[in-house]
């Protein structure tokens, strides 16, 4: 399953990844002609309903997430962050500036780097997120994930 993951996760990466040599930049700097570059269009704008906005960008194939129909990935962790949130930001192996689980979410995407998850692989999380979402969507992803939980079965 984990290998089958990975593989869905390279293949959106490679479809979504910017190529800076498709569309060079003219003169003043902008995008040539003034054409919107595909690299440059959201994935989401967050006007989407939030089950759009989770899987249009492919974290189902990863993550296991709460009320999303097939998200069930193992490759990434579960994110109930309104469980898991707080023991996060407190890991001694934490290195991010986020104070509060909402913030730590958006530096997630952001900047997956900052801090793995523990025994889940590194740079597994594609750095280009933080690009192809807009705000609005990144805002409600993180609005969404903090109020998310163990179910008390699970506990």
């Amino acid at each position: 399953m984990a290998v089958i993951g990975l593989i869905l996760l390279h293949a959106l990466w490679t479809l979504w990844a910017p190529n800076p040599s498709q569309t060079p930049p003219n003169a003043g700097g902008t995008i040539a002609g003034g054409a919107l570059s595909p690299e440059r269009v959201p994935l989401v704008t967050g006007e989407e309903p939030i089950i759009d906005i989770f899987t249009r960008p492919g974290c189902p194939v990863c993550h296991t997430i709460p009320g999303i129909p097939g998200a069930n990935g193992q490759v990434g962790p579960r994110l109930i962050l309104g469980t898991t949130g707080e023991q996060r930001l407190k890991d001694p192996g934490y290195g991010g500036q986020a104070k509060t689980v909402h913030d730590y979410i958006v530096e997630s995407v952001l900047e997956p780097g900052r801090f793995v998850v523990p025994g889940y692989p590194e740079r597994t999380m594609p750095a280009w997120y933080g690009s192809k979402l807009s705000a609005l969507a990144l805002e409600k992803i993180a609005a969404y994930l903090e109020q998310q939980t163990e179910p008390e079965s699970a506990r």
